[in-house]
């Protein structure tokens, strides 16, 4: 297995740096620029003269690929760059915000992995069922649904009928666990009900596959209960696509919390993000992309390697 992790962490070299070039490029294809929008704040005639003394001092007035590996040699010294606009280090920004989008992100698979499971565990074992069939038409109208839409209704609609609305003071965790749980709460619900649908469906196939299997029928005739085949025999084995649709759900959580970040105004990576492409900070957004496309990769090779854990069949080379 080490040797496996470790040819997968060496991956990771090659992918992180075709990523971010082509992030990097990307960014300076968008639309708008920079200089533009810090002189029209500023009330800065645009003049070619000013225009070449803020590009200097910005650092933008080189070719574009010095600007990069400017930028990536710095990243490899563990430096970030410097916000555009706040002139202070990326890294700790980014530092500063990470612990909120992850909280969030972990708390809202758990919530969907607590409502996916169950259900479509019980779905599979009433199969064809009254209740199987509420269980998928419940997984279809999650799934149609976007978990921005559902997070607005619920700012909008309590505060027009009841004159309520969701307290939108962040606490962070360091100073109140239980009071920034609670702020939490909501957001992930909504982020976590989202991700629930297409597991409780992966599940439930999962499930019926496993419950035809041989070893199964075996433990039916030999009169173990349904409780010690689901649990002890059928779920484990079930369960691996599943652990896999979560890796593949990490970049969904993060994109989604984008939008459920600016909503509940939480202080994470989401509204770092927003703030940095709406100003044109390109190191900002740079190192969002970089940071989170880090922690996507290794979030799926820690999931690569739980397989062994669940499957013992599941070797390592």
């Amino acid at each position: 297995m080490r040797a496996y992790a470790a040819r997968r962490l060496l991956a990771l070299i090659p992918t992180i740096f075709f990523a971010s070039l082509i992030v990097f490029v990307t960014l300076r294809l968008v639309p708008g620029d920079v200089i533009d929008l810090m002189m029209s704040q500023n009330d800065i005639s645009a003049s070619a003269k000013d225009r070449a003394q803020l590009e200097e001092a910005l650092g933008l007035n080189k070719p574009i690929y010095v600007q990069y590996f400017l930028w990536i040699g710095g990243v490899l010294r563990g430096d970030l760059g410097q916000s555009l606009w706040h002139n202070t280090p990326v890294l700790d920004q980014i530092l500063s915000r990470l612990p909120v989008t992850f909280g969030l992100g972990f708390l809202a698979i758990l919530i969907g992995l607590i409502i996916a499971i169950p259900i479509g565990v019980y779905s599979a074992l009433r199969q064809d069922t009254a209740g199987d069939y509420l269980m998928r038409s419940v997984s279809i109208l999650m799934l149609a649904v976007p978990a921005f839409w559902t997070g607005t209704m619920v700012m909008v609609f309590p505060a027009i009928w009841w004159g309520w609305s969701p307290d939108l003071n962040y606490i962070p965790f360091t100073k109140d666990p239980v009071g920034a749980l609670q702020h939490m709460l909501l957001p992930a619900l909504i982020l976590g009900m989202s991700l629930s649908a297409i597991t409780m469906r992966m599940t439930r196939t999962m499930m019926l596959e496993v419950l035809r299997q041989d070893y199964i029928r075996t433990g039916w005739a030999k009169g173990l209960n349904e409780r010690t085949i689901v649990t002890r025999h059928a779920l484990r084995n079930a369960l691996i696509p599943v652990v896999t649709l979560v890796g593949i759900q990490a970049p969904l959580v993060i994109g989604g919390a984008v939008i459920i970040e600016q909503i509940f105004v939480i202080p994470g990576m989401g509204m770092l993000l927003l703030e940095g492409v709406t100003q044109r900070d390109y190191p900002i957004v740079a190192g969002v992309f970089l940071v989170v496309g880090l922690a996507v990769m290794m979030i799926n090779l820690i999931v690569d390697l739980s397989y062994g854990l669940l499957d013992p069949k599941v070797r390592y080379r």
